[in-house]
């Protein structure tokens, strides 16, 4: 069965490296927020590129904000020795109570694996952590990350494969995002105090500048402007398909292989961490 989801897998994967997502021109997209000129808007807005050295990283931010949506980018990781680099690609709102869906990007020495971290805040409140390795090398090629958010459940998927998916329990107390509306951002920073080994392993600014790529965005999304929203579809149906999207039993299956086979943490398994009893979507999702 595992050689069989395998093969699905890696097929899949091939498929999104070779078919191009309809994507827009990023320079329409997105807005350098920050870095003084190590990110770039490349390739008449083909290529977008994040760097690090010493000094500084960089990120962007996307022009628009979105309340639901389906969402892709293709990433290119930074290659090499990445150690103590952090690479997030992240939906977030503004202020003390903010929703957030994550994914951030460990680096690691070479040859040592990349750790995908993921999360979800809820009303100001996250540790929701869940970690993977990832079935492929991410330096070699770029790979689609997705998003898929809607009243529903949110879902994380890596070249279409789904490796997370985190439910709408609110029927059971548990806040779920729908109400504030989130940008996109991406950032490359130093985080060599804690992101390798535990902040073990350092930096090495002998290999900078590090550089991390992007393109293809795509969002069938709905974008928030002014106290509405308008939804976005590749159909001319009035109701977005992803809207409603969900796991088909292929999607369990799958995300069920990654988790047994490719998860290195899980909150909901930390017991030194919640002595006194897991959070209560553990138990319920």
């Amino acid at each position: 069965m595992t050689k069989i989801f395998l093969v699905l897998v890696l097929l899949q994967t091939l498929f999104n490296i070779l078919v191009v997502a309809s994507a827009g021109n990023l320079n329409q997209d997105f807005d350098i927020t920050w870095g003084d000129g190590r990110a770039q808007i490349l390739n008449n807005g083909q290529l977008l590129t994040l760097s690090l050295d010493k000094t500084s990283g960089s990120g962007f931010k996307s022009k628009n904000q979105y309340l639901f949506g389906k969402i892709d980018m293709q990433i290119k990781l930074v290659p090499g020795n990445s150690a103590g680099t952090v690479t997030a690609y992240y939906l977030s709102s503004l202020g003390s109570t903010h929703d957030e869906i994550d994914f951030e990007f460990l680096g690691n020495l070479s040859g040592d694996p990349y750790i995908l971290h993921t999360n979800v805040f809820t009303q100001g409140k996250g540790n929701r952590e869940q970690q993977f390795y990832l079935w492929f090398d991410p330096t070699k090629d770029f790979h689609t990350y997705s998003i898929l958010w809607n009243p529903q459940s949110i879902i994380f998927s890596v070249d279409g494969t789904p490796i997370r998916q985190f439910k709408n329990l609110e029927s059971k107390g548990i806040p779920f995002p729908k109400n504030q509306a989130m940008s996109i951002y991406s950032s490359l920073w130093n985080a060599d105090d804690w992101a390798t080994r535990g902040g073990l392993v350092k930096a090495d600014w002998s290999k900078a500048p590090f550089t991390a790529s992007y393109r293809n965005f795509n969002a069938q999304a709905c974008t928030w402007s002014s106290g509405s929203s308008h939804c976005s579809s590749s159909s001319s149906s009035s109701s977005p398909s992803w809207l409603s999207q969900s796991l088909d039993a292929t999607g369990q299956e799958r995300i069920k292989w990654v988790q047994k086979n490719y998860m290195i943490y899980n909150y909901c398994r930390d017991t030194k961490r919640f002595p006194q009893g897991f959070p209560a979507e553990c138990s319920l999702a």
